[in-house]
């Protein structure tokens, strides 16, 4: 694999996924495609529910802004990891944490009965990766575009996490998927224990 450099602006994985997620949001409404979107966002009830969902729905977006905002989150926060890790690590990190956020949409939907809306979106890899950016680069300060404010990165994750959790619990249709944020959350943390407990302890 070949060695990437600190100075690359976009490191190969986010690359691809930026220009994966581009491509399909124009192709989708630039052309008449746009009609088999529906096949590949998240359906948690049947008959619409499809074995690829779960990877696929990651991949597609409602508009400019949730597309630049998922991936303006995904190079910010994961460039660093993917320098850190190295490139098979953080996509294998990356989708790991998108199937936690169709769990956690899949737990919403045995929650209401079975209705939830179709979900689309990078966030649950997005969530995923803030997490572990925090847990790797705790004392790191952020500053956030909301609230203006400098913050730690690991006060900033407790923040967003327990937002997603009372907005979420709070049962108020904000038309965004709050517990696939938290799914992409805590898969990615089970992930960063399992690798971290395989680590060689030291000995002192």
């Amino acid at each position: 694999m070949q060695r990437m450099n600190r100075q690359d602006t976009f490191p190969p994985v986010i690359f691809g996924l930026l220009i994966s997620c581009a491509v399909v949001f124009v192709l989708l409404r630039a052309t008449s495609l746009q009609q088999f979107g529906g096949y590949f966002a998240l359906f948690t009830f049947e008959p619409y529910f499809r074995f690829w969902q779960p990877i696929t729905y990651a991949f597609l977006h409602g508009d400019v802004a949730h597309l630049a905002f998922n991936m303006f989150a995904l190079w910010m926060f994961g460039r660093e990891l993917e320098y850190r890790w190295g490139s098979g690590r953080f996509l294998l990190f990356f989708f790991v944490s998108v199937l936690g956020g169709a769990a956690g949409q899949f737990a919403l939907s045995l929650a209401t009965g079975g209705i939830t809306n179709p979900m689309i979106g990078a966030s649950g890899g997005v969530y995923g990766i803030l997490l572990a950016f925090g847990m790797t680069y705790p004392e790191r300060q952020i500053m956030l575009l909301f609230p203006p404010i400098p913050m730690k990165a690991k006060y900033m994750v407790v923040v967003f996490g327990l937002f997603e959790f009372f907005v979420g619990a709070s049962g108020i249709n904000t038309g965004i998927a709050h517990f696939a944020h938290l799914g992409g959350m805590v898969a990615g943390l089970v992930l960063l224990l399992y690798w971290r407990s395989r680590q060689p302890r030291r000995r002192f």
